[in-house]
Formats: C-alpha cells, sequence, structure tokens
C-alpha cells in the first residue's frame, strides 16, 4: 500500500447510468457500493492508498455491462458481479494482475449479451 499521493491504479465503475443499455437491474450500484466497503475493509479507502475509485454515468460500453475500467492498464472488464469485482480488488487493483477471465477483449466493438 502507498503512502503517498501517487495513483497506482484507478477503476472506473459504470455504476449508475441514467440512460442504461447495458444493465436496468441496479446491479451497477451495487457492485460500486461492494468496492467502496471492500477498499475500506482492506486498507484502501484512503486515496493516499494508491488505489482510487470513480463512479461513472456511463463509460460508453453498452454492451456486457456493468462494466469497468482500470487506469493505467487500460484493462476493460465486463458483465460484473460482487463476486467478479472481489477478484479485480484483490488480483489487480491490489495484487497488480489481470484477472483474465473477465476481461472484454475489445470494449468498442458492439458485442451481443450472453444470455
Amino acid at each position: 500500500m502507498q503512502t503517498d499521493d501517487t495513483i497506482e491504479r484507478h477503476i472506473f465503475l459504470c455504476a449508475t447510468p441514467t440512460k442504461a443499455k447495458c444493465h436496468t437491474d441496479g446491479s451497477g450500484a451495487e457492485i460500486w457500493d461492494y468496492l467502496k466497503k471492500r477498499l475500506r475493509e482492506l486498507g484502501y479507502g484512503d486515496p493516499r492508498s494508491g488505489v482510487h475509485r470513480t463512479k461513472a454515468d456511463c463509460l460508453r460500453v453498452c454492451e456486457k455491462g456493468p462494466t469497468a475500467m482500470v487506469w493505467p492498464d487500460q484493462t476493460w472488464y465486463h458483465q460484473l458481479t460482487v463476486e467478479k469485482m472481489e477478484r479485480i480488488i484483490t488480483e489487480h487493483l491490489i495484487g497488480g494482475q489481470v484477472v483474465t477471465e473477465f476481461v472484454n477483449p475489445e470494449p468498442f466493438r458492439q458485442i451481443e449479451r450472453e444470455g
């Protein structure tokens, strides 16, 4: 964990879209609440920890939502759940390893929702 103002990783989560095309069931807000709570529990609630989080209205990747992007790695995750977010928090945000099975390889290409 960092103790200065350096941002190691910053996650942007599509949590509360006003014109939802990717998720309308409230799952984005649920995942956002979990992300905040879990980062605090793990000691990463302070911005000086090196892990930042931002709730977005829309990340303009309207398929397979909820979606998130981790900077500076430019890794896009899709079809998020609380369980998937737990792994992203521990393995990627804290551990520095991309969780490859949740990655959206072409986030700006229109892809059909998996049923």
